[in-house]
């Protein structure tokens, strides 16, 4: 099955009005104003990681590409916008027809980034960009902090298999994103049916403590679950005397059985203790898999326990204590004039002073990510104008919409690759958990 032609998973006429009103505010200004078809550009990029993080993850360009293609003014949404008065009659007709016709070009889906990195540009007249930006900001910053929690977790987890788990956690929509990021952050699963359906993520799932104090013993409840799903299913242990249910775990499904589950409890202590039991009562396959609020640095303190596989739901779909990335949508360029120019015409740098912390570096820029003599990432390189020849095979940024057709649309499993590909690129200090500064530096060439 194609999942990419299955739509979006929301049950909305259109991606248009996941949007601010300013937006249609300045459109409506830029339209009286002759200045809505000048030539601009927009650029999606932090300024800074969450505080400690080493490096960013790219998550989200694929459900980007998606908004953008949905993002349409049908009858439904322009009657809102004038009985609520948002904008005016010309406004609404220059709506009507509105089509995304601009270029995008962006950091592919998996890949690392950095403070400045332009992690996504797009090009196009002020009036068809500007409407774009909450959109794509709500996708990435959502997306690639989850992601960036992830691929932290994956890198704790030593190779272990990962189980995202948090749809309980978050709105039921953004669960459905927050399994996809994971997925692309290197989380094998998820429990979530949705996301499932939505995107082909393998999905597992055997039984909650529901079901066996349902019944009238925890023999019974065993002896339901194995009867229905087979001896490779996994039992939940913990939910009255962890060392007994284990034992009638295994009389009831045989030494055969697939995995254990750990949802509580001194998660260490019990893993290795439970080990030892299904090792003596000859279930010497039979797999351990622990949850219960577990994060990057719980995970890391079970790496010397026999665990087999880790579930995570709340500090996952909220980024691990980081739920944004901060990112922005800031025009860098624009053309020199109100008329409309070609897509060759010069471009005048633009970019916002500021006597804090946002304040932005113009121009429409490209990014290389520059290695030493071992393959190994030592900065992240960002400029305007032609990049200098040693750094052309190590651009950064692909084309993923062109004329306003999608042209970067792939499998989700690529952006998974690309992903442990980019992180083992990285200097060894990248997967260190503790808090440092980004592991790349930013450099600024001039043009």
């Amino acid at each position: 099955m194609d999942t990419a032609d299955l739509g979006l998973p929301v049950d909305v006429p259109s991606t248009a009005l996941f949007t601010d009103r300013y937006e249609l505010t300045m459109l409506q200004a830029a339209l009286r104003a002759g200045t809505a078809d000048r030539r601009s550009v927009f650029e999606v990029f932090t300024r800074r990681l969450p505080e400690g993080r080493r490096y960013g993850v790219v998550a989200g360009t694929g459900r980007v590409l998606d908004a953008v293609e949905n993002f349409r003014f049908d009858s439904d949404v322009l009657d809102f916008l004038a009985q609520q008065r948002i904008v005016d009659e010309p406004t609404l007709t220059w709506l009507a027809d509105y089509r995304f016709r601009g270029d995008i070009w962006g950091y592919p889906e998996g890949e690392v980034y950095f403070p400045g990195s332009p992690i996504m540009r797009v090009e196009g007249t002020f009036a068809e960009a500007v409407l774009l930006e909450t959109v794509i900001l709500s996708i990435f910053n959502h997306d690639s902090a989850v992601a960036a929690a992830a691929s932290r977790m994956s890198t704790a987890a030593g190779g272990r298999p990962l189980i995202e788990m948090g749809a309980r956690r978050t709105h039921e929509l953004a669960a459905v994103a927050a399994a996809r990021a994971a997925y692309v952050g290197g989380f094998a699963t998820t429990s979530d049916l949705a996301a499932g359906f939505r995107y082909n993520i393998p999905t597992v799932g055997t039984s909650a403590h529901a079901f066996t104090l349902l019944h009238d013993s925890e023999r019974d409840a065993f002896t339901a679950q194995v009867q229905a799903h087979g001896s490779g299913t996994t039992l939940l242990v913990d939910t009255y005397d962890v060392a007994e249910a284990v034992r009638t775990a295994v009389e009831v499904a045989g030494k055969d059985l697939g995995a254990v589950r750990i949802d509580s409890g001194d998660l260490l202590l019990l893993a290795h203790r439970v080990r030892q039991q299904l090792d003596e009562l000859g279930a010497k396959n039979t797999r351990i898999t622990v949850t219960s609020d577990l994060d990057e640095y719980a995970i890391a303190s079970l790496a010397a326990a026999p665990v087999d596989a880790y579930g995570v739901g709340t500090q996952l779909v909220t980024g691990s204590g980081h739920p944004t990335c901060s990112m922005v949508y800031k025009l860098v360029a624009r053309a020199g004039s109100d008329t409309p120019d070609s897509p060759d015409a010069p471009l005048l740098p633009v970019a916002k002073k500021s006597m804090g912390s946002k304040s932005s570096v113009g121009g429409r820029k490209w990014a290389a990510r520059r290695v030493d003599e071992h393959g190994v990432a030592e900065a992240e390189v960002v400029g305007t104008g032609t990049a200098p020849e040693e750094l052309a095979g190590h651009q950064l940024l692909v084309e993923l919409v062109r004329g306003g057709e999608i042209v970067g649309r792939e499998p989700l499993d690529a952006a998974r690759d690309r992903h442990i590909a980019a992180r083992a690129g990285l200097p060894l200090s990248a997967t260190q958990l503790s808090r440092g500064e980004p592991v790349l530096p930013t450099e600024y060439l001039p043009a």
